[in-house]
């Protein structure tokens, strides 16, 4: 799925778009137990009520593709015969009627997540007319013949507040407020099937998680017997720790300057057709990278055969989960210095007198403390 398919998608979450018309689900206490089911027709809340609902469910279609939001496609033999396959289309078949198929998907999420405290597993199913566009763009109900299908499901903490002294306008006076429990944003979640080229994929799913340190491997493999990518911010360490370590003495400033350079390009070239497939960066590029700053044949095939080992042969990586696009950061152990990554040309590294420095080119409006200084 790209970014244009997941925003239309996400408009769909408003009770005036919306055809949820019941959410269903569990709330499972800190020791893996289902407290209570509960299954609420949206129509029968308040508007604000529903609205918060969807809400919460449109939270599990957000963040950024690659990072927060992971296509996980399923083998050929998974769909044509498995039980997690059958499991999903079991449930979105029944429009969440299936009993027992919710009772087995309950079980799978406690069985194999992972969550601080207690939480609420929501779930909810959507039929959507998807009005034909033309190649320009433009939407014409009329001419539309496809119809999506799809559930979506989203693990909520749910947190204790504080008690705390509150002041009730009606009454004009102080009372306290007990603690009570609140849902939270979701930790968590999927929508199956897939919609790709704004169509039914039933070989695929998209995979939430709110936490890029966090991929919560366990319950993609319970759920959908799949392998989950590296977590974001592991990639961006593990790939930190492979320019260091296989370039050695060759990893200078101005090689780590180059891949950023090539890498905020590749972000900046995306946003400008956000309706494409997510930016993604090959091993092969990153080593064009690497040899047009002169690095040597040794170190560069160090670099490729240590990033097959780490992210896997032929892997493209999304560029915006190795590095931060919004600055560079010079460190040393008593000293930070952060610059965007459009004037990292003002910072150069010099030995001098056989003492290393780092260098800021300064021109006008230097300040120390909020004062301007001269020199």
């Amino acid at each position: 799925m790209n970014e244009k398919e997941i925003a239309e998608l996400r408009r769909r979450f408003r009770p005036d778009k919306s055809g949820i018309s019941r959410v269903c689900g569990c709330y499972v206490n800190e020791q893996g137990e289902i407290v209570s089911r509960f299954d609420q027709s949206l129509g029968l809340m308040s508007q604000e009520e529903s609205e918060k609902i969807l809400a919460i469910l449109k939270r599990t279609l957000s963040g950024t593709l690659g990072k927060n939001l992971t296509d996980l496609a399923f083998r050929t033999e998974q769909v044509v015969d498995s039980d997690e396959h059958r499991l999903l289309m079991a449930l979105r078949n029944s429009k969440l009627h299936d009993q027992q198929a919710i009772d087995t998907l309950f079980q799978t999420v406690i069985s194999s997540l992972t969550l601080e405290g207690s939480y609420l597993i929501l779930l909810a199913h959507d039929t959507y007319d998807v009005p034909y566009r033309s190649k320009d763009g433009a939407r014409q109900d009329d001419a539309g013949d496809e119809q999506y299908s799809y559930i979506v499901c989203s693990v909520c903490p749910v947190k204790l507040t504080k008690p705390a002294l509150s002041y009730y306008v009606t009454e004009n006076a102080f009372h306290n407020l007990a603690s009570d429990c609140i849902v939270a944003p979701p930790e968590v979640g999927f929508l199956f099937p897939a919609f790709d080229d704004r169509s039914t994929n039933l070989y695929g799913t998209l995979y939430y998680t709110k936490n890029a340190k966090e991929n919560y491997s366990d319950l993609v493999q319970a759920l959908f017997h799949l392998e989950v990518p590296m977590a974001a911010d592991v990639q961006k360490e593990t790939f930190q720790d492979l320019l260091s370590d296989t370039l050695e003495e060759e990893c200078s400033y101005d090689v780590v300057q180059a891949v950023q350079d090539r890498l905020c390009s590749l972000i900046e070239a995306h946003k400008e057709t956000p309706e494409e497939a997510p930016a993604e960066v090959s091993r092969d590029q990153v080593s064009q990278v690497l040899a047009d700053c002169g690095i040597s044949q040794t170190r560069m095939a160090a670099f490729e055969m240590q990033y097959d080992a780490a992210f896997g042969a032929d892997t493209r990586l999304a560029p915006a989960n190795l590095i931060d696009a919004r600055q560079m950061a010079v460190r040393t152990p008593n000293v930070t210095i952060r610059v965007k990554p459009e004037y990292s040309d003002l910072v150069e590294t010099r030995i001098i007198d056989g003492v290393k420095y780092i260098l800021i080119r300064a021109d006008d409006g230097v300040e120390v403390n909020g004062i301007n200084i001269r020199f």
